[in-house]
């Protein structure tokens, strides 16, 4: 009878740390390039390879590249556009470099070495915008019956939005997370107090 009741809490727990290690968020390191990493003249087009991914702020990209042969560097739209490596926001040249974004928005990044950026080593992509709940919009005060609304009423009301597409968020994820390791657990605890 003991050792069944230890089996099952060893089964109970296996299966919550699997859980539990499954149903945690995947790293947001992100290797540019997949396998081919950040190389000159590359097979794929880095902005092609960039428009199948979908990067969130505090994911990290990874620059994977031979260390005193290359760089990365981040630039403006318009030296990423004439692969201009003179006056870049930041250069990174360790051989293994890491982007972690920290906000919204586009980011272009070139080569250090112009003749490789002119190849096709560079890189645009777009940080999505984290989803921001707002407060509905009130509605203008409804007019009384028999009466016709005011021009003013007209004027000032506030035309409807177009909904906003919803992406999961990092904090849904973890909250389901949590529910799922409470249900768990308390299976477990419901499990060991039957034996």
């Amino acid at each position: 009878m003991e050792s069944s009741k230890i089996y099952l809490v060893s089964i109970l727990a296996v299966v919550l740390l699997g859980f539990l290690s499954s149903s945690t968020e995947a790293s947001n390191n992100i290797l540019v390039g997949g396998k081919m990493g950040w190389v000159s003249n590359p097979s794929e087009n880095y902005t092609s390879w960039a428009s199948r991914n979908r990067f969130n702020i505090a994911d990290t990209l990874i620059f994977k590249y031979n260390k005193g042969q290359d760089s990365v560097l981040v630039v403006s739209e318009d030296d990423y556009d004439s692969c201009n490596t003179a006056s870049p926001m930041k250069s990174m040249n360790d051989g293994e470099s890491k982007f972690t974004f920290d906000r919204s928005g586009p980011f272009y990044f070139i080569s250090g070495n112009q003749g490789s950026c002119q190849k096709g080593e560079k890189l645009y992509l777009v940080v999505i915008t984290p989803k921001v709940s707002s407060p509905p919009t009130p509605s203008p005060p409804a007019a009384p019956l028999g009466s016709s609304p005011s021009p003013t009423a007209e004027i000032n009301a506030t035309p409807p939005t177009a909904p906003v597409p919803s992406t999961p968020s990092k904090s849904s994820s973890t909250t389901n997370s949590i529910v799922w390791v409470s249900a768990l657990v308390s299976l477990l605890v419901v499990s060991v107090s039957i034996y």
